[in-house]
């Protein structure tokens, strides 16, 4: 299974710490090892899951999906906007 990352994801870990990014790390291979760790969202999000998990005492949400047997990382961040961030960023694609 290959990670993929997009470019909405890059740029934001991009803005995060060392020690953040070894908690994102951390997080990933969770994912990449139970693939169904985060929900599976309705409507418009269908096909995509979403990881919720804190780094200090800010919660993140990891929005993921399966494409053919790869894994694509799509957007990261804190919880305020997230959603409606993420279905712009989709519908742009």
């Amino acid at each position: 299974m290959k990670i993929l990352q997009s470019r909405s994801f890059e740029r934001k870990v991009k803005k995060l710490s060392k020690r953040q990014k070894l908690q994102l790390d951390e997080q990933v291979k969770l994912i990449a090892e139970n693939p169904t760790i985060g929900s599976e969202k309705k409507g418009d999000l269908r096909g995509i899951y979403v990881h919720k998990f804190k780094i200090k005492t800010i919660q993140y949400l990891l929005a993921y999906m399966f494409v053919k047997e790869d894994l694509e990382l799509i957007m990261i961040g804190p919880h305020e906007n997230y959603y409606r961030d993420l279905k712009k960023y989709l519908k742009s694609k």
